[in-house]
């Protein structure tokens, strides 16, 4: 039997949750309280993704923060990292937000602040395809542009962390040294376990580390390898990037998609974007929210102490927040 420290004695950060993105239909947003029963004290939602216009940023934003306001006792909206602590204290589920690509700002810089002030906490420089900022993964990535560099000044003057998942890897390579402050791959696993164009090389992987940084590894089959996406998977690529540079560099963003239909009619829809030579299709299986203290044990096992567990399944997120976030 596996002796785990209980998740109790930690904070738990899952950095990367997704709802369904309709502003008039928030009947999924019940299941938050899943990753709340579950122990987790911090979850990071998407609002916006790819081609989503800036209007649909902010409606999803509005939504959002208009739900968690009616519902005080379960959730805190978070401002400040003391917002983190008020939470855990209080039972309460800390809520932030997230956003997957450089469109949710067109060509307006001065919005990163906005969405800073509205609860987002890391933004994406490219999703899959290319944009104003950058290279997407699944793209002909001819690196960082101009506006990308003004981008990541932009972020780390108002405190909103910077994130190369989905991004291509010259764009990643050159945000890593542009950036003023460290960035992350909020939701991407190792190449060199499974060979997937959104997994990172290891030389992206030690990059980010080097700067400060932290990989969050996902809970997606297909970027795992074999479409397995069992906690004993999860911790395979969590202990492989332990061992290249630091237990203090990794962390969790589950990418946890609440409807699974939704994603499965996204992929059929939009096959430039999820091609399936690259193996998207519908069943893609998903770690769930509830299995998180399976992959403790499962790290545990691997040889990981109280204090490595500690800083992967929440204290590395929180590190970065007190280093970057603005009050």
């Amino acid at each position: 039997m596996m002796n785990t420290p209980p998740l109790s004695s930690m904070l738990i950060w899952d950095n990367h949750a997704c709802m369904p993105l309709r502003p008039h239909d928030l009947s999924f947003m019940d299941q938050l309280e899943w990753h709340r029963r579950s122990g987790t004290d911090v979850v990071m939602l998407n609002v916006g993704f790819g081609d989503d216009s800036i209007e649909a940023h902010l409606r999803m934003l509005a939504a959002f923060r208009g739900w968690l306001a009616a519902r005080p006792a379960q959730y805190r909206l978070i401002s400040t990292v003391a917002d983190i602590h008020a939470a855990r204290a209080a039972g309460q589920l800390a809520v932030g937000f997230d956003i997957e690509g450089a469109n949710a700002i067109g060509d307006q810089l001065s919005l990163i602040a906005l969405y800073r002030d509205l609860g987002v906490r890391w933004m994406l420089l490219a999703y899959n395809q290319n944009n104003r900022a950058g290279g997407g993964c699944q793209d002909e990535d001819s690196g960082l542009t101009a506006f990308g560099r003004a981008m990541l000044e932009e972020m780390a003057r108002v405190g909103l962390v910077g994130c190369c998942s989905h991004t291509g890897y010259w764009t990643a390579r050159e945000a890593i040294d542009a950036s003023p402050t460290p960035l992350i791959f909020s939701h991407s696993n190792p190449r060199a376990l499974h060979d997937h164009p959104r997994n990172i090389p290891d030389e992206l992987i030690r990059a980010c580390a080097a700067r400060g940084g932290v990989v969050g590894i996902n809970g997606i089959g297909l970027f795992l390898g074999r479409n397995d996406a069992s906690p004993a998977n999860v911790a395979r690529h969590v202990l492989y990037v332990a061992e290249l540079v630091g237990v203090e560099h990794v962390g969790i963003g589950l990418d946890f998609i609440h409807d699974r239909r939704e994603v499965d009619e996204l992929i059929a829809a939009n096959p430039e974007q999820f091609p399936a030579h690259l193996g998207y299709r519908s069943g893609m299986t998903m770690m769930a929210p509830d299995e998180l203290p399976t992959l403790a044990a499962e790290l545990s096992a691997g040889g990981m102490s109280t204090a490595d567990l500690a800083a992967v399944l929440g204290g590395n997120w929180l590190r970065l927040a007190e280093q970057v976030w603005r009050d």
